[in-house]
């Protein structure tokens, strides 16, 4: 080994010394925080939506490489999990099974360290945090291709939990099996949606396959993982949680296909800098009502992200709204829009502001 390999590996030794003791610090830091936490609230949840997105985006900004953005993000979302878990275990519900999409979601929100409770349905992860056994649920609530998912928007009509963040996520569809080559397939398992956003490839590479929906695709991974010449279409996570082989990686039609996710607890979040805010309003039926409603949104200069209407389950041909708003709620312009809103609306609720997804 030469002289100069050797002074490099010391150096980097001593880099690694410097990190953990670094690391420890910060430790330190974060329960000292904790039991300050307690002293003002008495509470077991120490999570802070806005600090972490504060946290990220300050290391964003001054990362200079050569790790990219990505990398370093990765790292410190997992030192500040670990940091939390010190504090008190964060308990957070997510729609399952064990390697959903929504699973990977929440991973990648709050890192590898808190305690991830999956349930069977969107409504059971509303219920579970409004029960407190859980801290924080995170749900599916649009895909880039597919729309909306109903279920999460009904349920915001249902409880009074708020929207604490949100996470966006390319989602990539991989063909999971016990079988070692695709021509031994002879049904397939996946979600209805995943079929749907997968239908090109299937025709193509398995036009004979019978075609079985399942309530998730890790649900379809957890069945095939016991039968023979079957597959599902799952994450690469779910491969190998269940000890599956991907036979075709990444075999979606829109390589840009995207699920946004949403994070559900009981606080207001505090603003960030960068935020969202989402409410839920309704009009009477009469002509030129939603335009006088949304007017205030222009009057202040407040952007709306979407739009999303759904019909209302009390009056036949009355719908419900569900606006995203550029800001927090607690920003000028936004709370007079708000408040103009509100005046005007006949049902009017506000579901929250939150740190707005890291732009990629």
């Amino acid at each position: 080994m030469s002289e100069d390999i050797k002074k490099i590996r010391n150096k980097i030794d001593s880099l690694d010394k410097e990190i953990l003791e670094l690391l420890n610090q910060r430790a330190k830091q974060a329960i000292k925080i904790s039991k300050e936490k307690k002293k003002i609230n008495n509470s077991d949840n120490f999570y802070s939506p806005e600090r972490e997105a504060q946290v990220i985006s300050a290391i964003k900004e001054i990362n200079s490489g050569p790790l990219t953005d990505d990398s370093i993000l990765k790292i410190y979302r997992e030192i500040m999990s670990s940091c939390l878990s010190l504090e008190a275990p964060l308990k957070v519900s997510y729609l399952g099974p064990e390697g959903t999409y929504t699973q990977i979601a929440a991973k990648n929100h709050f890192g590898a360290s808190v305690l991830s409770v999956p349930n069977s349905s969107v409504e059971e992860v509303f219920m579970s945090v409004e029960r407190r056994d859980t801290h924080y649920g995170v749900v599916p609530v649009e895909n880039s291709t597919q729309g909306i998912v109903s279920s999460t928007l009904d349920m915001f009509m249902k409880s009074s939990l708020k929207i604490s963040g949100e996470i966006e996520m390319l989602i990539n569809h991989n063909v999971l099996s016990n079988c070692k080559v695709l021509s031994d397939i002879k049904k397939i398992y996946a979600h209805p949606q995943s079929f749907s956003q997968c239908k090109e490839w299937l025709d193509k590479n398995l036009p004979n396959c019978e075609k079985i929906n399942s309530t998730s695709n890790a649900d379809a991974a957890l069945v095939i993982s016991k039968e023979k010449n079957s597959a599902a279409i799952a994450s690469d996570s779910a491969a190998e949680i269940y000890s599956l082989n991907i036979l075709a990686k990444n075999i979606e039609d829109n390589h840009n296909n995207s699920t946004r996710f949403l994070v559900v607890g009981e606080r207001n979040t505090e603003p960030s800098g960068r935020d969202k805010t989402s409410i839920i309003v309704s009009t009477k039926n009469n002509s030129g009502a939603l335009y006088s409603l949304l007017e205030p949104l222009s009057k202040y200069k407040v952007s709306m992200t979407r739009i999303e209407s759904r019909p209302s389950k009390h009056n036949n041909w009355e719908y419900i709204f569900y606006l995203d708003l550029d800001g927090h709620i607690k920003d000028d312009s936004l709370k007079k829009a708000n408040d103009e809103i509100k005046k005007q609306a006949s049902l009017y609720r506000f579901l929250g502001s939150y740190p707005a997804a890291s732009r990629k």
